[in-house]
Order: C-alpha cells, then sequence, then structure tokens
C-alpha cells in the first residue's frame, strides 16, 4: 500500500512525494486523512534545521501531528468502525521516512490507541484537537493555576484564554505586540505589553516561544507567582537571579499532551463549552504544500494553516 505525503528531505526542501505503508496489524486502523496542520513551533524548526537533537529525527521526514480523517480499514482486535472520523496525532508507518509526526498524508496506518473519535461536524477544526489539548495540559493538573496574563496571541495564546473562561476563572490578558494577532478575543482583553504596567501577576503562561522574555515576565509576577513556559525553546533558557530571588519566583514547564487531556479536550469541544472557530486563518489544497509551509511561518497573519487532503487521488 502507498500514499501521497508531504516530504521534508532537508532544511527548506520539502513537497508531495510517493511512501509505501507498513502492513496494518490486527491492532491498526487505515485512515485517510481530510485535513492536515502545519505547527509554526516544531515543524518550523525542522524546516529550518534549528531542531535541537530530537528522539526519532532525521531526515526525509513526514512532518505533522494534527490530523483529521476517516477510517477506511479496521484491524479486528479494534474497537472501530469503518467511516468513523478521527484525530490522529500523527503516524510512524512509512517505508523510507521517518515518521516523527507523519500526519500531512493522504493516508496513514496506525494504532487504534493512538486516535480518538471526533465529531464529523467539526470538518477541517478537528485537526485543532491536539493544539486544544496542550494548552489543557498546560491549565489542568494538581496545583496548577490559571494563568492572569497570556504572552502571545497566536492560537495556543488564544486556546489557553479560551480554556481559562471555560473553566469559570477571571478572563486573563493577552499580551500581542503585532497588530495583525491583536483582533478576535472572545471574552478577554488583548494589550500591547507597553501599555500595561502591572507587575503583581500571579500566574503568566507565555505561548510565544520566545525565551528572551523571561526577565521581563519574572518582573512583572507578584512575589511567589509563576511563570509557566508554554511554548517550545531552542535557544538555552536564562535569567538575572536577584529579580527573580526578589520576587521568589517560581517558573514551571508545560509539555505535551497526555491522552487523558486529548478526550478532556474532545468533550469540551462536543459540548459547547469550548469552541475552536477562527483559528484557521489559512486553507490550501495539499498540492501546494510547498507554498502552504512557507506562509504558514512566514506570514504574521497566518495564525493556522491547514491543508486540505481531499482534492488527492490516492488510488
Amino acid at each position: 500500500m502507498e500514499t501521497t505525503a508531504v516530504i521534508l528531505r532537508g532544511p527548506r526542501d520539502i513537497g508531495l512525494g510517493r511512501l509505501s505503508l507498513t502492513e496494518p496489524g490486527p491492532r491498526d486502523l487505515v485512515v485517510e486523512i481530510t485535513h492536515s496542520g502545519i505547527s509554526t513551533g516544531t515543524e518550523k524548526l525542522f524546516y529550518t534545521g534549528e531542531m535541537p537533537p530530537f528522539p526519532g529525527m532525521g531526515y526525509p521526514l513526514v512532518p505533522g501531528y494534527e490530523a483529521a480523517g476517516e477510517i477506511v480499514a479496521a484491524g479486528p482486535e479494534t474497537n472501530f468502525k469503518v467511516g468513523e472520523r478521527v484525530f490522529v496525532p500523527g503516524a510512524n508507518c512509512y517505508d523510507g521516512a521517518f515518521g516523527l509526526f507523519g500526519g500531512s498524508t493522504r493516508r496513514l496506518v496506525t494504532d487504534a490507541s493512538r486516535v480518538t473519535t471526533i465529531d464529523p461536524g467539526l470538518g477541517a477544526e478537528g485537526a485543532l484537537l491536539a493544539l486544544a489539548a496542550t494548552a489543557r495540559h498546560a491549565l489542568a493538573g494538581v496545583d496548577k493555576k490559571m494563568p492572569e496574563l497570556i504572552v502571545g496571541h497566536g492560537v495556543l495564546g488564544r486556546l489557553l484564554a479560551r480554556l481559562t473562561i471555560a473553566a469559570g476563572a477571571p478572563a486573563p490578558s493577552v499580551w500581542e505586540i503585532n497588530p495583525d494577532r491583536a483582533t478576535g478575543a472572545e471574552g478577554y482583553e488583548v494589550i500591547h505589553p507597553d501599555n500595561d504596567s502591572r507587575h503583581d501577576y500571579r500566574t503568566i503562561y507565555d505561548a510565544s516561544g520566545n525565551g528572551a522574555l523571561l526577565n521581563d515576565l519574572i518582573t512583572r509576577i507578584a512575589k511567589g507567582g509563576e511563570v509557566v513556559l508554554a511554548g517550545f525553546y531552542t535557544a538555552p533558557l536564562s535569567f538575572a537571579f536577584p529579580p527573580a530571588f526578589m520576587k521568589e519566583a517560581r517558573l514551571r514547564i508545560a509539555a505535551e499532551w497526555e491522552r487523558e487531556d486529548l478526550i478532556a479536550t474532545r468533550t469540551l469541544v462536543e459540548s459547547g463549552a469550548l469552541s475552536l472557530g477562527g483559528l484557521i486563518t489559512h486553507s490550501e489544497p495539499a498540492e501546494k504544500a510547498a507554498e502552504a509551509y512557507e506562509t504558514a511561518f512566514n506570514d504574521p497573519a497566518c495564525l493556522k494553516m491547514i491543508l486540505n487532503w481531499g482534492t488527492v487521488n490516492d488510488a
């Protein structure tokens, strides 16, 4: 069995190609992908060649860990049915290419334990479930406090704000320096940091991925306050000790989502408590993958780029 997939052959060398798929086993599903998202965090680092050494890393690589599609074959030891719509966080099922992510493809093979059913009515928004689960993972759990300030009004920042409000907590403030991204707030205020005089935030969540902000954020917390690093940072992080000492600052790193986050987020979306609307700003047919990746990584107005695989004939 073969498929058409996005193949990153090396830094800035990307396009569609044909790959053989591993043979599905009794616990596997074959999923025909309809939509896949482009991550402007980790995927961009692979695209530019700036990603630090990472388990499973190598070229050629099939990117994409945000995918939604329909089951076209289900192994006898799975509890899924043909025709069900599912979210897939990528797959490692390719002969001749690394599948560290593996979701940007017309068809894939994956262990059934990795997927979750989603409402077909979500359409392309179903591919956003991983980002929403990542935001939920940063917020949920023992001794975790809701953000009073969120830094960055990209997709992750917006989801953090929406989840905070959905949890019944006071609406956070959100910092954004790019006018193109300052709009679209739903129930919270987006402000430029220069217009914010507060230095008493109890909890600040950084969703910008800009480690150079750490010193400034520490000066903005109250004594005993916490800075949560919710982005992905390639350069070593550092901060001046005296201000952190005076503030008795706490730092926390939020890792990627776990399955319970995915299920909880799906429930929030299906109940109407969390909206994924307004986050997809750009969409391109998969045949224009190279152009789509350039736009996703270089156009500040692009919050989330989605590849549409419906036009790719994999027969």
